[in-house]
């Protein structure tokens, strides 16, 4: 009997950095309302066009977790770090919770949740709440909350780092999953969990292409002081009444799962809503026994903070079998609509897209429609939605879909070989479904933009994205033709095969790449798009990433590196991102895209960087600690820079 593999390529690279820099006058509760509209947006301007050249390292911190990942885990510093009571706060890969002399990069405090091994190691941030009914300077008046890799939820003192007693069990609450969990670490929480008020809403990460049957997808709500569980959300409806049932065209959901939020949240304290960015059920590239566009799955969900009741939702994709999860953190801005700025949510997507919607009633903003797509190549016994929604009117990131006649190479050998490579698969435009010899995804089943999402300036209304510019070749594999790899790698370079237990296919997930290993796509491979938001053009676009470090001829060769993470916008004109493989942080002119700075870093910076004001100075903070799956330099470090004096 074969040893099926239980690795999970798991639900990828989930959200954005919520960065702190509201003034530490402000009460901690409208900070976390700042962190929470996902703008990644920084007012500060001491740092700006005419002295960034200036900048230099202020601090390093080592957490000790994370350098030297086991074989076969998934591995990355993806923190978002945060400004709470004093400390810089900062997340470990193993979800160690560490507060930061936010001058000096001096620990201060650890707290350890001791998270179980598992396949998934990385943590990408924590929330703060502030009770409004306790006393001043009571003992967790502000709490810190953490998800782990057992799926616990934590309130610690956010002074102390202690845990809070009054929460769930001595300040731990064991949250529920739906069913067994067939390793540990099927279910997990490593996103920052949202705070609606006083209402703790957490999303998870379920497992990819591990079962049919999968563990639900549900997001779980928990009274902010006591623990106690207040409701729960399943994005795929159980209930017959529910309206969104009738998109199930069996008239049941069955025994699916998944349609989990492992992107970040965004929250609107005001209208008490909660947005719910949503990803596909399971499995993720054959859903035969699931016909119709599968509600309230790859959605966009705004559901009641106080009661998790639905408010309004729009799918963006519709019967996910391509695993375009909607991966990042909704913007929540004012957005300049028929002469008037109007509270809008923008969701960037895998494919490239952009969303606009009103994120009181849903209304799209940028009009929607639903265009035919391709159909041909499906096995047997697949549905296919035969349209897809577009936005109409706003520029899409990135090309969708790939062609021989989008073949590149570094000699007319490799080019030669990658053209035939094209010509022997399926391909075509957007949403070709994955076929028994091989479909090109382009954008590739990470995207595209991922989990670090867009930043926005309000001042120029431009709104900025990196993404992954390599497409994926996806095939389906009859299960009794399918060899398991025991061990495989989680490597964008490496052919993964997934066991997808009760389906009769099983995918294998490969990139598109020539003899020399690099893509058989034109670069640049990953890019910075600055878009306008207000004239729905794209100002301007720059590679992102050199490839000398990569490459057996060292050189400084700008064709963009793919990557993982977010930029930081300021008020002083600047794009902060690190994001590529080539171990540095860049700064760009907001308004050009002209590369002003380039520092290095100890290791990639596959996270995103935040700023704050600290005694009159302003620090750019970055995590440096690289992406095991792009066979990056991997590391431990909290980087801080400031000007030099």
């Amino acid at each position: 009997m074969k040893t099926l593999y239980r690795m999970p390529l798991l639900k990828t690279l989930v959200t954005p950095i919520l960065l702190v820099t509201a003034p530490l006058s402000l009460a901690a509760n409208s900070v976390v309302d700042q962190l929470q509209l996902g703008t990644k947006y920084s007012a500060l301007k001491q740092i700006n066009k005419d002295n960034v050249t200036q900048l230099g390292v202020a601090w390093e911190y080592h957490t000790g977790d994370g350098k030297e990942p086991k074989p076969g885990s998934l591995t990355s510093f993806q923190d978002q770090p945060s400004l709470i009571e004093g400390n810089l706060v900062v997340c470990s890969t193993n979800r160690r919770v560490i507060a930061l002399d936010p001058k000096t990069g001096e620990e201060r405090w650890v707290f350890d949740p001791k998270d179980p091994e598992t396949g998934m190691k990385k943590c990408r941030g924590v929330g703060n709440w502030v009770d409004s009914q306790a006393e001043a300077g009571a003992v967790c008046q502000s709490r810190i909350f953490l998800g782990t890799a057992n799926y616990r939820l934590f309130a610690i003192d956010a002074k102390t780092g202690k845990p809070c007693p009054g929460f769930g069990n001595n300040g731990e609450v064991i949250m529920p999953v739906e069913k067994p969990q067939i390793f540990t670490g099927e279910v997990l929480a490593n996103s920052r969990p949202a705070i609606v008020n006083d209402v703790v809403v957490v999303g998870s990460v379920v497992a990819d292409n591990q079962r049919i049957e999968a563990p639900s997808g549900r997001v779980l709500a928990f009274d902010a002081r006591s623990g106690e569980q207040l409701w729960s959300f399943d994005p795929l409806p159980r209930d017959p009444s529910d309206p969104a049932m009738k998109t199930w065209l069996k008239g049941s959901v069955g025994e699916f799962g998944a349609g989990n939020v492992w992107a970040t949240m965004s929250v609107d304290q005001e209208l008490d809503m909660v947005y719910l960015p949503t990803s596909s059920a399971s499995g993720d590239f054959y859903g035969a026994g699931r016909p119709g566009n599968n509600e309230y799955t790859s959605s966009v969900v705004a559901l009641k903070g106080t009661t998790g009741e639905v408010v309004w939702h729009q799918q963006l994709v519709h019967h996910n079998v391509f695993d375009y999860d909607v991966p990042s953190q909704p913007l929540l801005l004012d957005f300049p609509h028929k002469g008037k700025l109007v509270p809008a949510l923008v969701q960037n997507t895998k494919m490239g897209l952009i969303f606009v919607f009103d994120r009181k009633t849903g209304e799209p903003l940028i009009p929607i429609e639903e265009r035919p797509v391709p159909q041909e190549g499906k096995v047997e016994g697949e549905w296919l939605s035969p349209t897809q929604p577009f936005p109409v009117g706003i520029p899409n990131i990135m090309p969708l879909g790939f062609s021989p006649d989008d073949v590149w190479g570094f000699t007319p050998l490799d080019e030669w070989l990658c053209r035939r490579k094209t010509e022997s698969l399926l391909y075509g435009d957007i949403y070709t479904p994955a076929s028994l010899k091989g479909t090109i995804f382009n954008p590739s089943v990470g995207g595209g933009p991922n989990w670090g999402g867009g930043g926005y300036d309000p001042a120029t209304n431009i709104m900025v994205v990196p993404s992954n510019r390599i497409p994926t070749i996806v095939t389906l594999v009859p299960r009794e033709q399918a060899e398991f790899k025991e061990g495989q790698a989680i490597e964008a370079t490496s052919e993964m095969i997934f066991p997808v237990e009760g389906s009769p296919y099983v995918p294998k997930v490969q990139g598109l790449l020539s003899i020399f290993g690099a893509p058989c796509s034109k670069p640049p491979w990953a890019a910075l798009t600055a878009v306008n938001m207000a004239t729905k053009e794209i100002a301007w676009e720059v590679p992102l990433g050199s490839v000398d470090k990569m490459s057996p001829f060292p050189m400084p060769w700008d064709l963009g590196m793919p990557g993982a993470g977010g930029p930081l916008v300021t008020a002083g004109g600047l794009i902060f991102i690190g994001y590529s493989l080539d171990d540095t942080m860049k700064a760009f002119d907001l308004n050009s895209g002209e590369l002003l700075w380039e520092g290095d870093l100890p290791a990639a910076g596959t996270s995103v960087p935040i700023s704050y004001e600290w005694e009159g100075e302003q620090y750019i903070i970055i995590p440096a600690g690289g992406h095991s799956m792009y066979n990056s330099t991997m590391g431990d470090s909290v980087m801080a820079f400031k000007l030099k004096r």
